[in-house]
Parts: structure tokens; sequence; C-alpha cells
């Protein structure tokens, strides 16, 4: 197992979630991770967040998903640290990630279809949320 830290705060979980929708791919792209940091950098969320941390959040997402069960066991630290009421910030933020390159590849769908499931995101919020990450990344 990698060196996985005990516990998550809310942040880490929600820099996870991104990072492990962006990476699903097994390519976390140059675009996608500026549009991960300058969403930390600009979010109230991430006020007090220590952003070095994404880079040992980034580490251990990437390490889990060496694992056999480790898409199983991240879901697990990120349910364990994330509050319920930051779910649907959570899947907002995964589909923004997914869509900062401007094109969502089939296994980015099937990793926010887990997302969703996993965070138990109603079906109409969802459809909200993928809407409003379209329309801000779309491209003229």
């Amino acid at each position: 197992m990698p060196d996985v830290p005990p516990s998550l705060s809310p942040q880490d979980a929600l820099v996870a979630v991104m990072i492990a929708t962006s990476a699903a791919d097994a390519q976390l792209r140059t675009v996608e991770m500026v549009a991960i940091q300058r969403m930390v950098h600009s979010m109230p969320i991430f006020g007090d967040y220590d952003v070095d941390r994404i880079r040992i959040i980034a580490q251990t997402v990437y390490d889990l998903f060496e694992e056999e069960d480790g898409l199983a066991a991240l879901f697990g630290l990120i349910r364990d640290a994330l509050p319920e009421r930051l779910h649907e910030t959570a899947y907002a933020l995964a589909c923004d990630a997914a869509a900062a390159d401007g094109r969502l590849r089939e296994v980015e769908l099937r990793m926010l279809e887990e997302v969703r499931e996993e965070l138990q995101i109603d079906r109409l919020h969802a459809a909200a949320i993928e809407w409003g990450a379209r329309v801000r990344h779309m491209k003229p």
C-alpha cells in the first residue's frame, strides 16, 4: 500500500477528486493541472489551503491508481474527509477539471459517473452542474 496520509482535510479531498478525474485517462494534462491550481488559488473553500499539498495529494492519487483496489480506497478517503454539504462542490470541481482541456474523454466521463455515484449526487443536480461546466469551458 502506498504512503497514504492518515486522513485528508476536506480541501485535500476536493483536490483529490479533481486530480482523479483529470488523471483518469492516465494523463494529467498541463491545462488540467493549471485549471486545478487556478481553482485552488481563487475559490473561497481553499482560502487557507497550503497549495504545496496539491503535489502530495496528486502523488497519493497516482499511487492509489496503481493499487488493485486503489480507486475504492481513494473514494473511501474522500468520503471520510468530505462533509455531505461539499459533495456537490466536489462534483462541480471534478466537472470543471475534466472540461478544462476542452475535451471530455470516455474514461473521464466514466470517472465523473463514479464520483456522482460515490458522493450520491442527485441526477438532476448533476445535470445542472455538468451544464455549468460545459458552458464555462465553451470555446469560440
